[in-house]
Order: C-alpha cells, then structure tokens, then sequence
C-alpha cells in the first residue's frame, strides 16, 4: 500500500508547518486518476498518524473528478475515472489530462493552545 509512504510524506510536511502544535485535522485534495486508494489513505492514516503530532487528528479527503482537454469540440470535459482518454462527447481521442492527478495537502486545523 503506497498510501502509507503518501501519507508519511503528509504528515512531515504537516508537522513543519504546525511547527510543534497538535494538529486536529488535515484535508486532502485527491484526483481521480491519481493511482490513489481513498479508502486506503484512511486505512492507513491512523498509523502514519501516530505518535507526533497529527495523532487523533481527523483525515478529511475531497475526492476530485478528472478532466481531459478536447481539441474537437475546443472544450474541457469531465471524464469517469476509468473512461479512456477520450472526449466523452465526440469520442476524439486526447491525452491531455487536465484535472485527476491531484494529491495535496488542502488545508491544517491546528489546535487552539488556549
């Protein structure tokens, strides 16, 4: 499971920005057809988690659609994550992926000290 190395690397970067504050949430932004497990990233996340300082911390992760560029019809168009790399309207086939292999941090809620 490369969730956990994924998710290591979060906590890491999380850490340096709480600079030694406990961290209640993080929020994960991830694509479609980033080769990301979403309910591997939960699975994982108390483990990656623990013993710093995002242990307890809650995982939310917003799930984004994929998008490819079509030169036919001159448009962005949403595709299913498993659809091949074609316009969905016209069929014309295009590589140009322009949303879905997102991953990253979108936000920290860190913990008040008061």
């Amino acid at each position: 499971m490369h969730e956990l190395g994924l998710l290591t690397g979060v906590v890491g970067a999380v850490a340096g920005a709480a600079g030694g504050r406990e961290v209640a949430a993080v929020g994960l932004r991830v694509g479609a057809r980033s080769g990301v497990v979403v309910e591997a990233l939960h699975a994982a996340w108390p483990l990656a988690a623990a013993g710093g300082c995002c242990a307890g911390a809650r995982l939310v992760v917003e799930e984004l659609g994929a998008a490819v560029w079509c030169p036919a019809c001159a448009a962005e168009r949403e595709i299913d994550e498993y659809f091949a790399l074609t316009c969905p309207v016209c069929g014309f086939p295009t590589a140009d992926l322009r949303r879905g292999r997102e991953f990253e941090v979108a936000w920290v809620d860190i913990r008040s000290t008061s």
